[in-house]
């Protein structure tokens, strides 16, 4: 546990530790709107699908679009498995500027997830590998070439309930991630970003919720001095398939 305190305490500081040699600092306000949809294999296996769109607020501009699959496998009460593809599709990370083509990511994704209740919160320490091959662009298009470079994610998420009553109820979550590029192409922002969220997840019945919440986003960009700076609205619609075994 103190390794992961210290992971996290270096996530927070680190762009404040860096930030005399900051040249260049973008703020950026997004709204992130989801669906995520669980679909019941077994009592222990399901298949999670989510579809993301990213977009700048101002001015409104699309900034991406995700599609990806998992398998999950709870091997017990404590400990949860997944593997998984995404596909990212970027049209630009300025919203001043609109290319003429999107920048695909193909990207594989592996994790250990521990679960443990306290009292009434349930904490979820994640645990996760991603593989990602971004297509390299120039100025007048795409290139016949990738970057490839792995990510190390971890975040530690609380889950409460607030209200409960006849299968109806009100979450929080709060959790803070921190994420690591390693790769030849990622020397200079070896470490990526920090993700600070909260959020209120409102079930109008086990299988159907609504959650919205903040996200503050702080990215190391790919220069290694300049950052990212962003607040982000995130809307998620979840969608568990009923389903008896």
């Amino acid at each position: 546990m103190k390794i992961l305190r210290l992971l996290l305490i270096l996530g927070i500081l680190s762009p404040f530790l860096s930030a005399q040699n900051v040249k260049k600092t973008d703020q950026q306000t997004l709204t992130w709107i989801r669906y995520y949809n669980i679909f019941p294999l077994t009592e222990k296996w399901a298949l999670h699908s989510e579809f993301d769109n990213r977009s700048f607020v101002n001015p409104v501009h699309q900034n991406l679009f995700v599609i990806r699959s998992q398998v999950r496998y709870r091997s017990n009460k404590m400990t949860e498995l997944g593997a998984g593809f995404a596909y990212f599709s970027v049209n630009t990370q300025n919203p001043n500027v609109d290319p003429d083509y999107s920048v695909p990511e193909y990207r594989g994704q592996q994790d250990v997830t521990l679960i443990n209740d306290i009292s009434k919160i349930t904490f979820h320490n994640r645990f996760q590998l991603e593989e990602r091959f971004i297509q390299k662009a120039d100025k007048n298009g795409l290139l016949d070439e990738f970057s490839f470079a792995f990510r190390f994610r971890y975040r530690l998420q609380s889950m409460f309930t607030l209200w409960e009553k006849k299968g109806q109820s009100l979450k929080g979550t709060i959790s803070d991630e921190i994420l690591f590029n390693y790769g030849k192409d990622n020397r200079r922002n070896t470490f990526d970003q920090n993700r600070i969220y909260a959020s209120l997840r409102y079930h109008f019945n086990p299988n159907l919720g609504i959650e919205l919440g903040y996200l503050k986003n702080f990215q190391r960009r790919a220069s290694g001095v300049d950052f990212y700076d962003r607040d982000i609205i995130r809307l998620t619609v979840y969608h568990k398939i009923n389903r008896r075994f």
